[in-house]
């Protein structure tokens, strides 16, 4: 786990050498990535090969602690057990050898050496960004880091979001909101809709992001202005805040021009909505990185965390 160009290189050569091919994916409940989903990549990838049989199964049968020779003896009865009679074990293991002798079948090694993918699941793990170009597109939204531009209007959120997906090469996502209304005039359906849509669109533009996403905006967000001027939030509004995890929050300040737009009318309470947006945060824990100065300095203060974050992924 995760899913990677060498478990594809070994299946692809695996499925050239056989008339059918069993992808057999073991998981526990305790693996650092959820079992469905990295069956998922694994069908997603392979929808389009009839060959390639896909198969999952709960691992309660291995024994970490005993000796090798005889994990593979329970391996090789769980290969009997699970399916029909096979002729061959392909694998990039050293104990390739062994576990085709338990079962008495041939063992066919292929690229044992990480020569032709010089890569492991466990350094993807550790480092997905040093080891993105080994990673397919399906798994590749798993590892992006969702970066969240937060905080009261007008203070450069969507610029600064624009402009660094340009210099990152990403995506970002606008605020949907403006997509969708032309005046503060909305009602609870509105609001609604427009929760569904940031969400939606967070996940989409997610699919395509060069490791780092750049989100104009929140649910939090669009539950404080639900509340502002629709007096309440709708319960589904919360229930799709839990959907997208941010794993940074910039808080910008109000500490620049105002500038109307058309939607924005609350020039004269800045100072109050910026303290509202800070309380929400820390009401929920999230901490977050405050965003201050002109737009040079604005600028600066992000791209040394992005940089950060780049470098120790």
């Amino acid at each position: 786990m995760p899913l990677h160009f060498g478990h594809i290189a070994l299946i692809r050569f695996a499925a050239s050498q056989c008339d059918e091919l069993i992808v057999s994916m073991t998981y526990k409940p305790s693996d650092p990535i959820n079992g469905e989903l990295r069956f998922f990549w694994i069908q997603e990838y392979f929808k389009h090969d009839p060959k390639i049989k896909l198969s999952i199964s709960l691992d309660d049968f291995d024994q970490e602690p005993l000796p090798l020779e005889e994990r593979m003896n329970l391996w090789a009865e769980f290969i009997r057990r699970k399916f029909p009679p096979i002729d061959s074990i392909f694998s990039s293991e050293e104990y390739g050898d062994l576990f085709a002798k338990e079962l008495g079948v041939k063992h066919i090694s292929f690229d044992l050496k990480r020569k032709l993918t010089p890569v492991s699941a466990s350094k993807i793990r550790h480092e997905p960004f040093q080891y993105w170009p080994f990673i397919p597109n399906v798994v590749r939204p798993y590892y992006v880091k969702k970066i969240c531009f937060y905080g009261p209007e007008s203070t450069g959120k969507s610029t600064i979001a624009k402009q660094l997906a340009e210099i990152y090469d990403t995506e970002f996502v606008p605020e949907v909101a403006k997509e969708i209304i032309s005046s503060n005039d909305f009602t609870v359906d509105d609001i609604i809709q427009i929760g569904h849509a940031q969400t939606g669109r967070v996940k989409e533009k997610s699919k395509t992001a060069n490791k780092i996403l750049f989100c104009d905006t929140d649910l939090i967000t669009t539950e404080i202005y639900s509340k502002k001027y629709l007096g309440g939030v709708p319960e589904v509004l919360l229930e799709l805040e839990k959907e997208i995890h941010y794993d940074l929050y910039f808080l910008f300040d109000i500490d620049v021009p105002w500038v109307a737009d058309g939607l924005r009318d609350l020039e004269h309470q800045r100072e109050v909505m910026l303290k509202i947006f800070e309380e929400e945060l820390i009401k929920r824990n999230i901490p977050f990185i405050r965003v201050k100065g002109n737009w040079a300095e604005r600028q600066g203060i992000i791209k040394r965390e992005i940089d950060q974050l780049l470098k120790f992924n």
